[in-house]
């Protein structure tokens, strides 16, 4: 289980990432039924860090923390200069046994130093992804999304991305609810998809559409139905051709893919919450029957609804 993590604040750490490694892992949420962590900030050097914003954090621990953390989470920092001994150390001991690497931004480089990237697939910024790409080719650099987990390693993209990453990894170890906490608290989306875009090439129009908005309030609302995108498109009065160009520009992701996570979360949600069983949940979330619910839950989320429902069901979380 996910319970002890450790920051590493490298030089020239970027502030705004690593307060979102802070802000999810290091809260405590008990009073919300939400998970607490052992959470330890540590430097190779304990001692002033410059931040790249020009003034300092005082980090007072080493790396010590690290020898039994379930998670090392590295935030962006200058990806320029070598890497130090003392982090390239804790890094491939946490990878051997089998811990949690976390990376947000720039911080997929320090991973790439490492080695422990090569032959895996990774993100970074997508200002960065060419150059991470070009210096590390073992590595297979997706620009295009969110996040991206293989096996034990997940590289976040930059600024919010790395919060998506992290409650993905909450996710992933503690179930929907808990992510949930954390998101609600921290007035975030609980889950956007790995794949999602991280950015819109296309300009968002002047004046969103109320109609637009509308047709997602509307199909979250009718998640047991099935909703081709000609009905869909009725609902926001457009073609569908226009619907299905204008959604992807708006949402980063088509409506089926947008639907099918929606429908994946709220099942999620039943399998911890209810004791309904699996055709039922199934047929409220809009899969039709438990053994297409099953192929998306392996597919997406690598275990089956059956065993989802046994890991999270009425979880209890530690105070």
């Amino acid at each position: 289980m996910l319970k002890k993590v450790v920051l590493i604040a490298l030089p020239h750490v970027a502030p705004f990432e690593f307060g979102v490694i802070c802000e999810v892992f290091g809260v405590d949420r008990s009073d919300m039924g939400g998970p607490v962590f052992d959470f330890t900030i540590g430097a190779a050097e304990p001692g002033p860090v410059p931040t790249n914003l020009g003034y300092d954090m005082m980090i007072l621990n080493d790396l010590s923390a690290a020898a039994d953390a379930d998670l090392i989470a590295v935030p962006a920092h200058d990806i320029e200069g070598p890497l130090h001994p003392e982090v390239l150390r804790v890094l491939h001991e946490a990878n051997d046994r089998g811990a949690w690497i976390l990376t947000v931004c720039s911080g997929a480089f320090t991973l790439a130093k490492s080695g422990l990237l090569d032959g895996k697939r990774a993100t970074t910024h997508w200002m960065h992804a060419d150059r991470l790409a070009r210096e590390y080719p073992s590595i297979e650099v997706d620009a295009d999304v969110l996040f991206v987990q293989d096996g034990n390693i997940i590289t976040g993209a930059g600024t919010s991305a790395g919060i998506d990453a992290a409650l993905h990894l909450v996710r992933t170890e503690l179930g929907a609810a808990a992510a949930n906490v954390i998101a609600r608290r921290m007035v975030v989306p609980p889950q956007r998809a790995g794949g999602q875009a991280q950015y819109i090439a296309t300009p968002l129009p002047a004046e969103p559409s109320d109609s637009f908005a509308g047709v997602t309030d509307w199909m979250l609302e009718h998640l047991d139905r099935d909703l081709p995108v000609d009905e869909l498109a009725r609902k926001a009065l457009m073609s569908s051709r226009t619907f299905a160009r204008r959604f992807r520009a708006d949402l980063g992701t088509t409506p089926a893919a947008w639907l099918n996570k929606q429908r994946l979360m709220r099942a999620q949600q039943l399998l911890e919450e209810t004791t309904l069983g699996l055709e039922a949940v199934a047929t409220e979330t809009g899969f039709g029957s438990a053994a297409v619910m099953r192929h998306h839950f392996v597919k997406t989320l690598q275990t089956t609804p059956a065993s989802y429902r046994r890991t999270f069901c009425v979880r209890e979380f530690a105070s």
